[in-house]
């Protein structure tokens, strides 16, 4: 299975840069510096997802000109990973058919209150369509591609990362069990969040995330979730190991 990986957004949730912040990387000129919310676009067997619909999602589908989308994946309920939903709705008029969403059950209920209207038993023309499909730590498929769900916790939020393939994307997160651990084997290509160098409550730090990767064993690692506070692009990137990248805006890569 060949996978084409986009990366929507890679900020965290206020992005990069932040409203009225001052700092160098907030006024930097340097596009890589530029980050909208995390979110991922992924396209195998014939299949177009793309994981988590943040505040930024109609925006990312504009610049990377995607006309077709089959399914939308939650990590978590939080704000910054499903605000967009309701520009699902292009989809539904383009595609004439309604969004498969995955979820936990958890998050469908987030879902059905931030987005009340799109649940009504009346519902008001032109509201997105979608179709619910439950999901939890067990291997599910969208149509014909596979995807292996990896719990991390989120400080003391449960949340959900995917492997696809030999690609996983872990996002939100500063805990991964060691049976979890066992998912992530003989990866080609790991993303996982790495929100700034400082200690935070319910996040991988930089040093935090480097240490998870080195224990994985990927081939190429990319770090996405990033803050303002992490540093500016090209200097970050000087530091890390051979094999670990910062992921960037509409870094495309294939696995």
């Amino acid at each position: 299975m060949i996978l084409k990986i986009t990366f929507l957004g890679t900020g965290t949730s206020q992005g990069v840069p932040v409203i009225a912040c001052k700092c160098q990387v907030c006024q930097s000129s340097d596009p890589l510096d530029k980050r909208l919310r995390s979110s991922i676009l992924v396209e195998a067997n014939g299949v177009t997802i793309v994981v988590d619909t943040g505040p930024d999602f109609r925006q990312q589908m504009l610049r990377e000109n995607v006309n077709i989308l089959d399914a939308v994946i939650f990590t978590h309920e939080h704000r910054d990973h499903i605000a967009g939903l309701d520009d699902i709705r292009a989809y539904n008029f383009i595609l004439r058919n309604p969004m498969e969403v995955y979820a936990e059950e958890r998050v469908v209920r987030a879902l059905q209150y931030e987005f009340p209207y799109v649940f009504a038993e009346r519902k008001y023309p032109g509201i997105p369509q979608i179709n619910i499909n439950l999901i939890n730590e067990n291997p599910f498929k969208v149509n014909n591609l596979p995807v292996i769900p990896i719990r991390v916790m989120h400080y003391r939020l449960p949340v959900l990362g995917f492997r696809f393939g030999d690609f996983a994307y872990i996002t939100d997160a500063n805990d991964i069990s060691e049976q979890e651990k066992r998912k992530l084997e003989n990866l080609k290509v790991f993303t996982v969040c790495a929100l700034r160098r400082k200690e935070h409550i319910s996040h991988y730090t930089l040093s935090e995330a480097i240490e998870l990767i080195k224990e994985i064993k990927p081939e190429i690692a990319y770090l996405t979730h990033i803050s303002h506070q992490m540093g500016l692009h090209a200097e970050v990137g000087k530091e890390l190991p051979e094999n670990i990248f910062l992921a960037y805006d509409g870094l495309k890569i294939t696995v």
